[in-house]
């Protein structure tokens, strides 16, 4: 069992925080709203197969001895926090301390099983009065995407470095029979270059450069590989890595758009990029695909996914993710793929393939990973409130994969281009 890195109740957040992490340290008060938030929690957390534990020894939950604990520390913080929004109040709880748990994941998956249903039907009709939309700030334009992929993809490469395997793939591996974490990435890899059919002389336009390991790999079958990223952080290493792979004169990573970019090519590639291209924004996305590619090119795509109809009744919503780890992004749904590649693409679908648990498998190792080398994440200047946000964002990404309220697939397109 991966364990949480808290071992003791963590302190209330003093007045030294504030500066790093505005409002956190103060809950938001409305006494009408905590009673509110108090009476649907407990009404939420009555079925679930987890134990929620208070300071003066009431437990809720449908688990028994065994089961999952969450244990709520400071309930009046607790409440206040979900009663401001709940989206991004539950989240914010646990980066200040107030509840813990064993195992994230363990804990948060029985709620991401029933995440429809949470909330009762006769209430849900009137959260979109209730929930707060994504800022106009965090708009994907083109200055806004380079502001947005800043704040997560720039916080430090050697952060990254700690808790990824020797491959520095950031997205879901493809996992075979004993197949360790970087065999399971190269796998991944592999399936989505056979998906685009790279090949000796292919070129091959990367949309989304990462670390730089797809663009070595597709290189070492031959190809010739322009990879566009708007990370400085991630250019530098993705060229330093491949230069250290000796692939630097069939590799040049641009430090450009996906709209920005030029030229055609036997192959398009991209993994895990769309996410960050806002809904807005998929038409140009798809038809970008389509310009790029040579006729009889092919295109290969990795995307986290979402059922369509919860990617449209989510599709405007402001939440924890948004506000701490990825602004301006969306998850598509297969429907809202198929259907931009239909709309603005001559290409057609040659193959997909879904693996949600191996993503929940990655992220696991990922966790263990991270919370392992706390001290050493710790000595890049990270504070505690920085490990349990990052801590709950990857134990709450591993739980929606794991009860499928997220997917991932890999799709497979081929044909002419407009």
């Amino acid at each position: 069992m991966t364990t949480s890195s808290v071992d003791r109740i963590p302190t209330p957040l003093g007045e030294s925080a504030e500066s790093r992490w505005p409002g956190l340290s103060t809950p938001p008060r409305s006494a009408v709203r905590a009673r509110v938030a108090e009476t649907l929690f407990r009404r939420a957390v009555r079925p679930l197969a987890i134990r929620v534990s208070f300071p003066d020894g009431t437990v809720l939950g449908a688990g028994g001895p065994d089961a999952p604990e969450m244990r709520i520390h400071r309930p009046a913080a607790f409440f206040h926090r979900l009663g401001a929004d709940a989206k991004i109040g539950f989240g914010e709880a646990y980066m200040a301390g107030d509840w813990t748990a064993d195992d994230l994941a363990d804990v948060l998956t029985p709620f991401a099983e029933r995440m429809a249903t949470l909330v009762p039907p006769v209430l849900q009709k009137f959260r979109r009065f209730a929930e707060r939309t994504q800022p106009k700030t965090e708009e994907n334009t083109l200055e806004g995407a380079r502001s947005n992929i800043h704040r997560h993809y720039d916080l430090s490469n050697d952060l990254f470095g700690t808790f990824l395997d020797e491959s520095m793939m950031y997205s879901s591996a493809l996992f075979g029979p004993g197949d360790t974490l970087t065999q399971a990435q190269h796998r991944k890899i592999d399936s989505v270059l056979d998906y685009a059919g790279v090949r000796e002389g292919s070129a091959v336009l990367e949309i989304g450069t990462g670390w730089g390991e797809l663009a070595i790999r597709a290189a070492a079958r031959g190809a010739h590989v322009t990879s566009l990223t708007i990370s400085e952080e991630q250019r530098a290493l993705a060229t330093a890595r491949i230069a250290e792979a000796g692939f630097a004169d069939r590799v040049d990573v641009k430090l450009t758009d996906y709209r920005e970019s030029t030229g055609e090519y036997d192959a398009v590639v991209s993994v895990e990029m769309i996410e960050a291209v806002g809904a807005s924004y998929w038409p140009t996305f798809f038809a970008t695909i389509g310009h790029r590619l040579r006729p009889g090119g092919r295109f290969g795509l990795q995307a986290i996914t979402m059922d369509h109809d919860r990617m449209v009744a989510s599709a405007k919503a402001y939440t924890w993710i948004h506000k701490y780890i990825f602004p301006g992004g969306i998850i598509p749904s297969v429907e809202a793929i198929e259907r931009g590649m239909r709309e603005n693409t001559r290409l057609k679908l040659q193959g997909m393939r879904e693996f949600g648990q191996d993503y929940a498998r990655t992220l696991r190792l990922w966790r263990e990973r991270f919370l392992g080398r706390w001290s050493e994440v710790a000595s890049f200047g990270f504070d505690d409130v920085f490990r349990r946000m990052w801590e709950f964002y990857l134990a709450y990404s591993e739980a929606g994969f794991r009860s499928g309220y997220i997917k991932v697939h890999q799709f497979g397109y081929a044909g002419g281009s407009r």
